[in-house]
């Protein structure tokens, strides 16, 4: 497993599949593909998984048939390991955490969010898909308060996933399983831990919601992620965990507390790598009454219309990608949440040069997904190719 771990690196992978009945599989800016054609079998895939798990893990996995942990590999970096069964036998996938917090200015991130995690108190949440960048960017923005500010930065997180250095700050990280025997525990005992800037890891419930708000309402910085497709969904989503007969009081807390809801996906440059295109809900005193009113699918337009500095849509910020000529036309399509926005920006700053792409045309994307990929694979190091990794088991 380890050498797996050593090839992920070197790739910049973002995840191995481990699953029986197939080969390992390995993805690379966004596309997957086999190791080698060594088809796993159950004892394979477990011989794998113990490699990098203490006894006690190996026990609760094979009580509770889930896992989810983290492995750090000395001058690699952190693996954040879910293992689970499927149809009766062991599977794993693995995400690769680089070793050390990538600089904020290096992601292509907009500038408003060093002014969103400078500020000193409020509810920042980091929204998107499994696989776009979160928590990527999420240690960018706290590694640069980190490095500006001194104070105290607490984290709760299941796993710890990138390791910050105390710079001016100094930084606590607690492990759900290592540094604290349950989540709720945690939250509850943040308060009392004098932090200034608190990261909750993922918002999945009414309780962990309510204590982000806690936290902001009582002069704190609470960062949090939450799967949804952008700020209004997210909006959305948070409203659900509520009984309506609590929602008044929900949305007038929200309204009061949120900073912003920054929401991201990963597209696909002409070069065949990937972007994040930024999308930031800014809470603006118009955004806060609409809020507060509970009119959350204004708040689309509302975002189109603000000249508050900082905000903008998704198709704004796709926009601009395709104007500095880092995306196509087609991905830029693809990843709005209008479409039609998306093409009449396009169509007003070409004078309606460019019209929306032909049903049934082939997707540039598709070509530079395959020459991006196998670019990245031929520049394997010496020692260490795909046919080195071989499982020393056959399929069955």
């Amino acid at each position: 497993m380890k050498r797996l771990f050593q090839l992920m690196s070197e790739k910049n992978a973002s995840d191995i599949f481990l699953s029986v009945g197939a080969p390992i599989n390995i993805k690379i800016n966004g596309v997957a593909m086999p190791v080698n054609q060594t088809v796993l079998n159950s004892d394979a895939v477990r011989q794998l998984l113990h490699e990098v798990l203490t006894e006690r893990q190996i026990r609760e996995f094979e009580e509770e048939f889930e896992l989810n942990t983290a492995y750090t590999l000395e001058g690699v970096g952190t693996f954040r390991i879910s293992a689970f069964r499927q149809k009766g036998t062991p599977a794993v996938v693995v995400r690769y955490i680089p070793g050390a917090v990538p600089p904020i200015d290096t992601l292509g991130l907009p500038d408003a969010l060093k002014d969103i995690i400078m500020q000193k108190r409020g509810l920042m949440l980091m929204v998107g898909a499994t696989g776009s960048g979160k928590s990527t960017s999420l240690a960018a923005m706290l590694d640069y308060r980190n490095g500006e500010k001194s104070g105290h930065i607490l984290t709760l997180e299941d796993p710890v996933e990138f390791v910050f250095q105390n710079r001016k700050s100094i930084v606590n990280q607690r492990e759900v399983g290592t540094d604290t025997k349950a989540f709720p525990v945690a939250l509850r005992n943040a308060l009392r831990q004098a932090p200034d800037c608190i990261l909750i890891g993922e918002i999945r419930d009414r309780d962990t919601m309510s204590m982000a708000l806690q936290y902001a309402q009582s002069g704190h910085l609470c960062l949090a992620t939450l799967h949804a497709n952008n700020s209004y969904h997210a909006l959305n989503r948070i409203i659900t965990f509520y009984p309506l007969e609590n929602r008044p009081t929900l949305l007038l807390d929200l309204s009061a507390s949120l900073q912003a809801i920054v929401s991201q996906r990963l597209v696909r440059t002409k070069s065949g790598m990937r972007k994040a295109a930024v999308e930031v809900m800014l809470n603006t005193r118009h955004i806060s009454e609409l809020v507060e009113q509970g009119e959350i699918n204004e708040i689309k337009d509302a975002m189109e219309k603000s000249m508050a500095p900082g905000s903008q849509t998704f198709e704004q910020a796709l926009f601009r990608l395709f104007m500095d000529g880092h995306i196509s036309q087609d991905e830029a399509m693809a990843n709005a949440d209008s479409p039609t926005n998306m093409l009449w920006l396009i169509n007003q700053a070409t004078a309606g040069e460019l019209t929306q792409p032909t049903t049934g045309a082939a997707h540039p994307a598709t070509v530079a997904d395959i020459t991006g990929s196998q670019q990245a694979l031929a520049n394997t190091s010496p020692g260490m190719d795909f046919t080195d990794i071989k499982i020393d088991a056959t399929s069955g």
